[in-house]
């Protein structure tokens, strides 16, 4: 987190919610106007970490093999061979999701899903850690296309960028005369201590108590009035292990409901549709109403700890 934050000023919470992320193994989904950051955060993340990196810029013409790879025939042995495309690395960053056709961003499903690739009939895995970061302009700007329902839930997690404030602004017109600092920036991480850090988050402890919690949560929103469409069970699931991931962070072994509670809102509401027309998903709307969802959700005794 400290090598993103030298790319990233003043963005802290956002550089912990795409590190608890990436150790959740999950996926993340960046949404904002254009030039606050998004894809310099996606590069940063990457590049901290000694890994395979791939880059896709969606755009209208993009198609599902460019994503997925295709078999080309070989002369030689006189048989089609597979040719991976982009989608195999570690960390994938896709630029402007949301630019491409609905069929090039399904090509996407499986991958994030089961970590494998089903081309001409045969499927081929995907490596392991395997993270999609995604970033997409609001669906109000030129040029763009709403993701499918079934896409957004399989992102853990959205984050808005937002505006730096006046300070970091400022700072970084001044540290950027000379380059980006992006072209200093070290990977601090090699692959084989993440896969040992990802193992240490899934070990974390998750009592009964919270599990029941989060799953209060998720049925709450399936029957609020405002809602349409509520949290799924692929939700929750996702809920817990950034819970676990976020606990580990701070050096817990043990889930506890403050870390149900930070991290509800970006996990749930990129998932949720009102029950109006009005309003998009992305919109502060839909936040606020799993704001006061999770705010009006008991917490259930024996959820403060292991005992």
């Amino acid at each position: 987190m400290a090598a993103v934050e030298t790319v990233i000023d003043g963005k802290r919470d956002v550089i912990e919610l795409a590190t608890t992320v990436l150790l959740a193994e999950g996926h993340l989904l960046v949404e904002d106007v254009p030039g606050v950051g998004k894809t310099m955060l996606a590069r940063a993340l990457a590049k901290s970490v000694d890994c395979t990196v791939n880059r896709i810029q969606f755009t209208p013409d993009l198609l599902p093999s460019d994503i997925t790879g295709v078999s080309v025939y070989n002369q030689a042995t006189r048989d089609f061979e597979f040719k991976p495309g982009p989608v195999f690395a570690n960390i994938v960053i896709g630029d402007e999701i949301n630019r491409a056709s609905p069929k090039t961003q399904s090509a996407l499903l499986e991958s994030m899903e089961e970590r494998q690739v089903s081309v001409d009939g045969g499927s081929h895995d995907l490596p392991a850690p395997f993270t999609v970061i995604a970033t997409q302009n609001p669906v109000e700007m030129e040029g763009t296309y709403a993701l499918p329902e079934a896409q957004r839930d399989r992102f853990m997690a959205r984050i808005s960028m937002g505006y730096p404030d006046a300070a970091n602004e400022a700072a970084m017109l001044r540290q950027r005369e000379q380059g980006s600092p992006l072209d200093d920036l070290r990977p601090v991480v090699t692959i084989e201590r993440l896969r040992r850090m990802i193992l240490t988050v899934r070990e974390v402890f998750v009592s009964p108590a919270i599990e029941h919690y989060v799953v209060a949560i998720a049925a709450a929103t399936r029957v609020d009035r405002e809602l349409r469409l509520g949290a799924s069970p692929r939700a929750t699931l996702q809920l817990v292990r950034a819970a676990k991931a976020r606990a580990a962070l701070d050096g817990r072994d043990f889930v506890l409901p403050d870390d149900i509670d930070a991290l509800a809102v970006s996990v749930l509401a990129h998932r949720l549709m009102p029950a109006k027309s009005t309003g998009g998903y992305g919109r502060e709307g839909l936040a606020e109403i799993a704001a006061r969802i999770v705010k009006s959700t008991p917490v259930p005794l024996g959820a403060a700890g292991p005992a």
